[in-house]
């Protein structure tokens, strides 16, 4: 996957919200305004560079509003397209999304509808619908206006930087509105993608109560995936369980390294994102996944689930068999659990059962195991 880097626009006044302070930095549901776009950009699986543009007079503030994330500042221009000149001249990513610093409502999901887009076309911009009738005040009094095709462009905007550093090369000293304005001046084609209306820009006084509410109200939304594997044993070396090899005079077989435990978490994990299965992504038929560790089919579901905006929240795994001993191996399972779904160790159970020497299970045949998958969707 093709990862990007992050620009945000911050060098403007925000006089239009009626504040003696620049609006980027005013708190709203308590952090400033500038940093839940900063933090929405910055925790994406995909981004792996923060460019702020910023006036320098501002550049201490911002500093202090952004403790704890990885930035680089650029100096701001005096319009929105010398801002974004400048800080496209920092990014390395092969992929670039500049965002207004005043439309803090981001989440994961609209950044990944951007990145997919972009696998088609040079540039895309989430959009909505206009709701209202329109009219334009003219000469002979009001003229309507249809609403047939007119859509709200919000940001971010992504772009090819590659794309987006030549339309800036073709566009010479003009300004423009916004970046996808300036990548169709350049002939270049673009695409809409579904936007949301939690990313308003804040513009007027009355739009930071709006933000307020939006940010300081919204409830988490818990989602929860299961998931359960078998592999057959067979004479071996010794056989991998949740992310631990256990050597004993048994191995799992299957296409990759059978890790049952691994397995069915992924299924869990997929299930909580909406994101299919394990079998979808990773399919037997694929020499690629020959003899593969299980932990990278793991990595992939928690990157999918982040992109779908899955922050994880627990992970229980039961394994159901005769032997080889859990018990002994069990902390390092969680251990590794932990290590790679970024869930802290209080929160990986995994526990191991019989089935009383019945089925394939009790008769030493195979391994299985049940997975459950916590996480918080916002």
């Amino acid at each position: 996957m093709i990862n990007f880097s992050a620009c945000i626009v911050a060098a403007g006044s925000g006089t239009r919200a009626g504040q003696t302070t620049p609006k980027q930095f005013i708190p709203v549901a308590g952090k400033p305004l500038l940093r839940w776009s900063a933090e929405a950009l910055a925790s994406h699986p995909r981004c792996k560079e923060l460019i702020i543009a910023i006036n320098e007079a501002d550049q201490a503030q911002a500093a202090a509003a952004l403790e704890g994330l990885d930035v680089i500042f650029v100096e701001g221009g005096a319009t929105r397209t010398r801002s974004v000149r400048a800080a496209i001249g920092q990014a390395n990513e092969p992929y670039v999304l500049v965002h207004d610093a005043a439309r803090p409502g981001l989440d994961h999901a609209l950044i990944s509808r951007l990145l997919a887009a972009l696998e088609e076309t040079s540039g895309a911009a989430p959009a909505l619908p206009v709701p209202d009738a329109l009219a334009r005040q003219g000469e002979d009094g009001v003229e309507p206006v249809s609403r047939d095709g007119l859509m709200r462009v919000q940001t971010p905007q992504a772009f090819h930087l590659a794309a987006l550093s030549w339309a800036f090369d073709a566009a010479g000293e003009t300004d423009y509105p916004d970046e996808i304005s300036l990548v169709r001046a350049a002939g270049l084609q673009v695409a809409l993608v579904e936007g949301d209306e939690a990313v308003f820009k804040v513009t007027y006084p009355d739009d930071f109560a709006r933000a307020e509410s939006l940010l300081g109200g919204a409830t988490p939304l818990p989602v929860t995936g299961t998931g359960f594997d078998v592999h057959r044993l067979a004479p071996g070396k010794g056989v991998h369980l949740c992310g631990v090899f256990i050597e004993c005079g048994l191995e799992l077989v299957g296409h990759s390294d059978a890790d049952v435990g691994l397995h069915a978490l992924t299924d869990a994990i997929l299930g909580a994102a909406g994101a299919g299965d394990i079998g979808q992504h990773f399919p037997p038929s694929d020499e690629r996944w020959r003899g593969a560790d299980s932990a990278q089919f793991l990595i992939h579901a928690m990157t999918l689930a982040r992109e779908a905006g899955v922050t994880p929240a627990h992970a229980d795994v039961t394994l159901i068999c005769e032997r080889p001993k859990v018990g002994p191996h069990r902390d390092a399972m969680r251990a590794r659990i932990a290590q790679l779904t970024g869930l802290p160790l209080a929160r990986v159970n995994v526990k191991a059962t019989t089935t009383e020497q019945l089925g394939f299970a009790g008769r030493g045949e195979g391994i299985a195991a049940q997975a459950v998958f916590t996480g918080v969707l916002k």
